[in-house]
């Protein structure tokens, strides 16, 4: 038994309980009565939802000697009680301009005493909206519109609140209320929202169940009991669920509001409807079908229509939409040259053809154009990194994209190698390899040639790239600029993937994308395009490592600790473990490293560190400095005190659904002058500190390291060399250096 049967069952227990508890309290008393409102009324009572009562009376002082009885004991038991005591006259003058007062009796149901009593509440506030409705509306549509900016959506949240986000449980009631003012739903609406609903509230039954907790935002932690509990495979499957749900339940609200709104509108101002292409008119910042328009022999009006509502930043009509759901048919093999333009066309719009795309895939418009779409549709990815679904994500990606398309020469390519670089996502197994044949397929299919094809290909296959290549590799090591040069294959190519890479990473997440990011990516595509252009890779160094600075300080020849700005430059007698003790003392002092390079001559080494720290503030550098130099000096217990640190440090909170297991990957091919060692491990204290030991021990030299936080995942790279100074070739000794690494983050500090 889940949701509504739950709900109703619940309800049922505690009416019985409360007859009783009257009969005890209250025989034979007259003038008065118990009645259930807001959920209690509706019989939706979850497990931690409270207990809504209001005793209607027609003394207050009986209400109130009355209530002294009722309201001890139920609190007695443990219930959330909201309680109130009120005259017929009282309560409806409370609810004539308080919104939660009046929504609340729009669901009174009695419980016990005078039924006559609730009938006149019951009838009264009801008679009091529909009066007000002008008022009812225009505090409804605020209130919508103010959870929204302040709770987001269900649908996007990677920790949903089923009941008060956009598209949740909240939602469908305020429509509920909203139909009682102005009949605005159809058969339809009420019949998806009410299957909608239903798999929000047995989310939200169950999350109260297993968490024992009032609140409704569906935590990561418990998302895994919550759909056992429901039955549901997985809880990718649970969350997808719910996000088809609360995209119908946010779909019919933004269209009925905007029915609502126009219809306002239309009594003030008339406007005549006006051809906006072939088979479309707008009117009413609405855009329609024509009479005239033959949906069942033009493959491409959902495209045309889509067009116009998003260049005209209007909504589609529903029976526009559901129209063309019925007749439109599927697009043929290859596309018309058209239906090619309008899509690429609509995109290029940008951010306004989010809703539009949106509304045609709610009736499955987008299936009927793109049939591999389907799988993408709400699929969730469940970190904190990524912001949306799989779908909505593309679409976003293809907006941030249009913003870019002065910077290509094939502004098309870009938009569309945007709209599919992750449909691969939809699928099982890797989504670069999967998405590689789908986009051939489409591609050709919409009658792109071979050389176009061959392009958005390559986007898919690299968008990744630039993004990993600049983040987690030297770039100021030719072999790295040669490798990306040969995979890229053209400077118009590259260019594309430079773009996509940024609106890529803007549509994934605020932490995706920054300044360091973009620096880094800049800088590798400046090169790369140098050697795409038949330059030598050696001819574009932008900042030589070290610098004239650098050398100033090695020539100093003692020891130098200078932190500021976010960099630590450290200048010391060359000795073996000099970057893992700094690492560790860094991780002590709550500082994170980004990324670090090392140069030894003369027997001195440097190091310098771009650092951030964890709390956001300037690391207090007196203090850094001053335990860098006890770490050096051997005075400072470092894995003794990470371990303690470890210990009483708040666990982090979960932000991926799926907590990756430590992985090693060697790379001899990259680098012509060192091995990569990349190593991919969930994130916490001491993380690079060990990594770096087990480096120790394995009797490697940290040439350079670029470290990264995504999410809650640790990304490091690791330029290495042998106690000679040169690359590792020896299999076996490669095999224990990723032992040693995956053993040091297996156990405890």
């Amino acid at each position: 038994m889940h949701g509504s049967a739950w709900c109703r069952r619940y309800s049922d227990l505690v009416d019985a309980w409360i007859a009783e508890l009257w009969a005890e309290v209250a025989p034979g008393s007259s003038g008065v009565a118990l009645i259930a409102t807001g959920g209690y009324g509706r019989a939706e009572l979850c497990p931690q939802s409270d207990l809504d009562l209001l005793l209607l009376t027609t003394s207050t002082s009986q209400g109130e000697a009355l209530a002294s009885r009722l309201w001890y004991p139920i609190w007695d038991q443990g219930l959330k009680l909201g309680h109130s005591v009120r005259t017929l006259n009282q309560a409806l003058e409370l609810s004539r301009d308080d919104l939660d007062t009046a929504t609340a009796l729009l669901a009174v149901r009695h419980l016990c005493g005078d039924p006559s009593l609730t009938e006149d509440l019951r009838e009264g506030a009801l008679v009091q909206w529909r009066h007000g409705a002008k008022w009812a509306i225009e505090e409804l549509a605020e209130n919508v519109e103010g959870r929204l900016e302040k709770l987001g959506e269900v649908a996007f949240l990677l920790e949903p609140d089923l009941k008060d986000a956009r598209g949740g449980l909240r939602d469908v009631h305020a429509l509920s209320w909203l139909d009682l003012a102005q009949p605005v739903l159809s058969d339809l609406d009420e019949v998806a929202l009410r299957d909608a609903y239903e798999i929000l509230l047995a989310a939200r039954v169950e999350l109260h169940r297993r968490s024992g907790r009032r609140g409704d935002v569906l935590l990561l932690q418990e998302q895994d009991a919550v759909a056992e509990a429901l039955g549901v495979a997985d809880a990718d499957a649970l969350m997808k669920n719910v996000v088809t749900a609360a995209r119908s339940i946010a779909w019919t609200s933004d269209f009925t509001w905007h029915r609502v709104q126009a219809s306002r509108r239309r009594r003030l101002i008339r406007e005549r409807p006006r051809e906006v292409a072939p088979g479309v008119v707008l009117e009413e910042r609405t855009v329609r079908l024509a009479p005239t328009c033959n949906v069942a022999g033009d493959p491409a009006i959902a495209l045309r229509v889509g067009l116009a509502a998003a260049t005209q930043r209007a909504f589609i009509d529903r029976a526009a939409l559901e129209r063309m759901a019925t007749e439109m048919p599927m697009m043929p093999k290859p596309w018309p040259d058209e239906a090619r333009w309008l899509l690429t066309d609509l995109l290029m719009v940008g951010h306004p053809a989010i809703p539009v795309l949106e509304a045609l895939d709610q009736l499955g418009l987008v299936h009927r154009m793109i049939p591999e779409w389907e799988p993408c549709r709400s699929r969730p990815q469940r970190n904190a990194y990524h912001r949306f679904t799989v779908d909505r994500h593309l679409f976003e990606a293809a907006a941030e994209a249009a913003k870019l398309v002065d910077r290509v020469d094939r502004p098309d390519l870009l938009v569309l190698g945007a709209l599919f670089h992750d449909i691969g996502k939809g699928y099982p197994g890797d989504h670069v390899e999967v998405g590689i044949q789908m986009v051939d397929r489409i591609a050709a299919r919409m009658g792109f040639a071979d050389e176009e094809v061959a392009v958005l290909v390559s986007m898919v296959r690299h968008h990744l790239l630039l993004p990993d290549v600049g983040t987690r590799r030297d770039l100021d090591d030719d072999g790295t600029i040669r490798s990306v040069a040969t995979q890229v294959g053209s400077v118009e190519t590259l260019e594309l993937l430079h773009a996509l890479t940024e609106a890529d990473s803007i549509a994934t997440g605020p932490a995706a994308w920054g300044q360091w990011k973009a620096g880094l990516v800049a800088q590798l595509v400046r090169r790369t395009a140098h050697v795409l252009r038949g330059g030598d890779a050696s001819e574009m160094v932008e900042v030589p490592f070290p610098t004239a600075e650098h050398r100033a300080l090695l020539a100093e020849r003692r020891l130098i600790v200078q932190g500021d700005a976010g960099t630590l430059t450290i200048v010391a007698p060359d000795r073996p473990g000099l970057f893992s003790r700094v690492a560790g003392t860094l991780a002590l002092n709550g500082v994170d490293v980004v990324d670090a390079s090392a140069h030894t001559e003369m027997g001195m080494a440097l190091e310098v560190f771009r650092v951030k720290s964890v709390f956001g503030d300037e690391p207090n550098w007196l203090r850094v400095r001053a335990d860098v130099e006890r770490a050096l000096a051997g005075r400072l217990a470092l894995r003794a005190r990470l371990a303690e640190r470890a210990r009483t440090y708040p666990a982090p909170k979960a932000t991926n659904a799926r907590p990756k297991a430590p992985r090693v990957v060697v790379d001899n091919h990259t680098s012509d002058l060192a091995t990569v060692v990349e190593v991919e491990a969930p994130d916490g204290i001491g993380v690079l500190y060990r990594i770096t030991q087990a480096l120790l021990e394995c009797d490697l030299d940290i040439v350079s390291a670029k470290v990264q936080t995504l999410g809650s995942d640790a990304i490091d790279a690791f330029y290495v060399r042998d106690g000679l100074g040169a690359k590792i070739e020896d299999h076996a000794y490669l095999a224990e250096i990723e032992r040693a690494v995956l053993h040091a983050l297996a156990g405890e500090l």
